[in-house]
């Protein structure tokens, strides 16, 4: 019983940290584009990379 005077005041404090961080990653601006990562993983890069012309003699 005496646990419970411990655990609920904390679990209640955690509650509050994690609407807290949820908020505050809504305000700036984290949730705003959802779609736009995926499909920047989807489209094909059709520039061949340059070659490595740095000589180490």
């Amino acid at each position: 019983m005496e646990a419970l005077f411990l655990l609920i005041p904390l679990s209640v404090l955690l509650v509050f940290v994690a609407l807290w961080v949820f908020f505050r990653a809504s305000d700036d601006g984290q949730f705003e584009d959802l779609v736009g990562p995926g499909l920047r993983i989807l489209q094909d890069d059709d520039k061949p990379a340059a070659p490595d012309t740095s000589e180490t003699d």
